[in-house]
């Protein structure tokens, strides 16, 4: 059995929009500033997205879905990663586990951990894990202007 890793990366600012919806593993974060984004900039579901098409050899999300095509303007980023997860097993390829790393002052993940968690794994159809890491105040991050996701992926071929 072959075996792949990928890793993805997204990162985004917080909005000054208050109707912007913070959104992070397909869970709405109530009472927390959104983050700007052509769609709505879910950084958890676009590194795992990441992730996996750079496992599979398939690009980059960006390619997938072009931040200049209003087609995806205020989309929905669980079903993106869903379509990823279609392309991913289209070339051949189960997805084992994806790991991820949320780089965040605010909000608190632990309430939403285990909800984030299975709305990912649901949508990917493996293990997803969510870590909340703190900036310690170091950088634009520390200075919660915005949240970033770093995140891996394993896969096996079918």
């Amino acid at each position: 059995m072959a075996m792949r890793i990928g890793q993805g990366f997204d990162v985004h600012p917080f909005s000054d929009d208050p109707d912007r919806r913070l959104i992070l593993g397909g869970v709405v974060f109530e009472g927390t500033p959104g983050l700007v984004g052509h769609s709505d900039a879910d950084v958890i579901a676009h590194a795992c997205a990441d992730a996996l098409l750079g496992a599979a050899d398939l690009g980059d999300i960006g390619m997938f879905f072009p931040d200049d095509d209003p087609a995806y303007a205020e989309a929905d980023s669980m079903r993106l990663l869903a379509e990823v997860v279609a392309a991913v097993a289209e070339a051949g390829w189960t997805v084992a586990n994806i790991d991820c790393s949320v780089v965040c002052e605010t909000p608190k993940l632990a309430p939403h951990r285990d909800d984030m968690r299975s709305r990912l794994s649901a949508v990917v159809g493996a293990p997803v894990s969510v870590k909340g890491k703190r900036a310690e105040g170091l950088g634009a991050l520390g200075r919660r202007e915005g949240i970033a996701c770093f995140a891996s992926a394993l896969l096996e071929s079918r």
